[in-house]
């Protein structure tokens, strides 16, 4: 079979590369000449673990190629993917669809012979009608079906995530290009995964539904963990009682500063926008949206607090920038909110994150960046973890007290045990969970 995908950001990538692994002749075209000779040289443009070797490998094996040539990349083509972005739009939060109907236009130019065209990017109910209405319009000749199939990839493991899923959704009521799909995901349907077949709407909507159903868990937990702090209950402890009832489902209920990242912030917005256009509010996910932005505020206040009461002249070292760990994406991350609003109070800011700090010193002025965690530290007054990289999980706590200034740490992410750090000497502050007195 011949693949081609259009746009090489995130999902269009990842899923290209995975689509050559499954022996599928790929070719993925995007407009950003530098973006397709990075490529081409074996430089990945995101880091996504073991995307470099899955790339490189299939591009040996000529399986995988890279263009800025639409038109003969779709040429007989059997299935065309549009992975182009959907930012939220400025001014009303609607999905821009904008680079969605300018490929679908491109695409019907190019059309020869019967091929699909799939909307992986996430779009808004309708989306594919209006863009089979523009193939129609742009090329009446034009034979050819439009799908929806929605990417369910988490970053910082989306490989393995396309490899083994939990299931396929397909939105599509045309049986020849159910077939062309079913041939596509030949070898994931050979290892059982469910692929489910619906309509095209129904598929659209599927997307945004779940994201916003994750969001909505991760929102719930996060106000229990308030609860927790004024109660002196222990929010792990309420999660794991919550999420053994199979019911509820024990994943996504970890307590932080918030959800951020290129989909919940954006895909949550959309649907409440489609929803209030088609007079159907989702008060739920309205609420949650809100809760969520507030919550990315109310962070920068725990850390002063911990600060006794005020961060002017004072210096807070900072372990993680990116909205979550094995990824260096920066939308969206809670700590566009933290940071700039302690630099705002009078605070010295000094920072370290394994991946994220090229995107983020575009994103974010007056923070000193350093080579590695513990050069974040010597003299500092407060320590915070806002991402939970693997390498921050065990830190040497006696090296740690010995740089900082004050022996403080705000964990976000509660990666450290609050009566080990209490043992350790540290005036420890974390989300959701009882904290012992320091010894000292």
């Amino acid at each position: 079979m011949r693949v081609t995908m259009i746009g090489t950001g995130y999902v269009g990538l990842v899923s290209g590369a995975c689509f050559s692994e499954f022996g599928v002749s790929v070719t993925c075209v995007d407009k950003d000449q530098t973006k397709i000779e990075g490529l081409k040289r074996g430089q990945m443009p995101i880091y996504e673990p073991g995307l470099d070797k899955l790339v490189a490998d299939n591009v040996a094996d000529g399986r995988l190629a890279f263009t800025t040539d639409l038109a003969p990349a779709v040429r007989g083509a059997d299935a065309v993917f549009i992975a182009v972005g959907t930012p939220s739009r400025r001014g009303d939060g609607h999905a821009d669809l904008s680079y969605v109907y300018a490929a679908a236009k491109e695409i019907a130019a190019a059309l020869t012979g019967y091929t699909v065209v799939v909307t992986k990017s996430t779009v808004p109910v309708g989306t594919g009608r209006e863009v089979e209405r523009i193939i129609r319009e742009t090329n009446p000749k034009a034979e050819f079906d439009v799908v929806s199939n929605p990417e369910f990839l988490r970053e910082g493991s989306a490989i393995s995530d396309f490899m083994r899923p939990d299931r396929v959704v397909i939105g599509t009521v045309s049986e020849k290009a159910q077939n062309v799909m079913r041939r596509l995901y030949r070898p994931l349907y050979l290892i059982e995964t469910p692929i489910l077949f619906t309509g095209r709407e129904t598929a659209e909507l599927t997307k945004y539904a779940a994201n916003a159903f994750l969001a909505v868990k991760i929102t719930f937990i996060n106000e229990v963990a308030d609860l927790c702090e004024k109660v002196g209950a222990d929010v792990h402890d309420v999660a794991k009682g919550i999420g053994l009832d199979g019911r509820i489902g024990k994943k996504f209920l970890h307590p932080g500063p918030g959800y951020g990242g290129s989909c919940f912030p954006k895909d949550t917005l959309a649907m409440v926008r489609t929803a209030r256009d088609h007079d159907a509010p989702v008060r739920i996910v309205e609420t949650v949206v809100d809760i969520n932005d507030k919550r990315k505020k109310r962070m920068a206040d725990k850390v002063v607090e911990a600060c006794g009461g005020s961060v002017t002249g004072k210096t807070i070292a900072v372990l993680g920038v990116t909205f979550k760990p094995n990824t260096d994406d920066m939308r969206d991350a809670p700590s566009l909110e933290i940071l700039p609003a302690l630099i705002k109070a009078g605070a010295k800011v000094r920072a370290f994150d394994p991946e994220g700090m090229a995107e983020a010193k575009k994103m974010m002025d007056g923070i000193d960046w350093c080579k590695d965690a513990y050069a974040t530290l010597p003299g500092a007054d407060c320590l915070l973890i806002i991402t939970e990289w693997n390498e921050f999980r065990a830190l040497d706590l006696g090296r740690v007290k010995e740089l900082l200034k004050a022996p403080v740490m705000v964990d976000l992410r509660n990666i450290y045990n609050p009566g080990e750090m209490a043992a350790a000497g540290f005036r420890y502050s974390c989300v959701g969970r009882p904290v012992a007195d320091s010894r000292d």
